[in-house]
């Protein structure tokens, strides 16, 4: 049973829309959005619910032609999360076709949308979410975290972590190779490597202590430097941190 969300910024396609998705058996529940950001806030809402809670999406029927963020836009955006929906463009327009596959689109339907040719998408998208391998959530040892770029599973050492800053609920981790965003919020990494030395100096930033190479006050004002990189320092974390570097280096 699927869990569908139509986007579409005209409202008569949307409705038509909506109708033909709860009329298929196989779609347990659809919902719509008027425009690509009110989708994308509500597939956020879905990966933070995960794949098994309540506002959980596992396709999204998506028009081309919107108002501000097209669907192509959404569709890129969403190739960049570790878990994204499957995607299905409905559309007016044949001309988009190869750009739509290339996002790995699952199908492409033209409008006026036909029953059956949505039914044909919609089997589609059963199919795939039938074959497609869970996917463990757990970490594979305490010293590495699981990052994905590109469909391909990597594995972090968290020793090279540097610093991690916060996006909403992801965060992204830093290494001098580069960096990697992960669907995992930074108070929940804040707790989980507290005992290996990460140390919270903002509400956006964590930080391994033993990669600090400064610690800075200029009026009143504290930062650190984070291997190359000065980062900020709350006035609540201040004093903590500075206690902690001091402990560190006097041991």
């Amino acid at each position: 049973m699927l869990r569908a969300l139509a986007v579409d910024d005209e409202q008569p396609s949307l409705e038509e829309l909506l109708y033909l998705l709860n009329a298929d058996a196989r779609v347990s529940s659809a919902e719509g959005a008027s425009d690509a950001t009110e989708a994308l806030r509500r597939i956020n809402r879905a990966l933070e619910s995960g794949p098994d809670g309540p506002e959980a999406i596992d396709v999204v029927f998506l028009d081309i032609h919107m108002p501000g963020l097209d669907g192509l836009d959404l569709a890129r955006l969403l190739t960049g999360f570790a878990q994204p929906p499957l995607v299905v463009f409905v559309t007016a327009h044949e001309g988009f076709a190869v750009q739509a596959f290339d996002l790995k689109a699952v199908d492409y339907v033209l409008k006026p949308v036909r029953r059956e040719r949505l039914a044909e998408a919609v089997r589609r998208a059963a199919q795939l979410m039938d074959a497609a391998p869970l996917i463990p959530v757990h970490e594979p040892d305490p010293d590495h975290i699981s990052v994905e770029l590109g469909g391909v599973t990597r594995f972090v050492a968290v020793e090279d972590i540097t610093h991690v800053e916060a996006h909403g609920d992801y965060a992204r981790l830093h290494t001098a190779q580069g960096t990697h965003l992960v669907r995992i919020p930074l108070s929940t990494l804040e707790e989980r490597w507290r005992s290996r030395g990460f140390v919270r100096i903002h509400r956006r930033h964590l930080v391994a202590l033993r990669h600090i190479g400064e610690l800075r006050l200029d009026a009143g004002t504290v930062s650190v430097l984070v291997d190359s990189v000065e980062l900020q320092v709350s006035r609540r974390h201040a004093r903590e941190l500075r206690d902690l570097l001091l402990r560190r280096t006097t041991s």
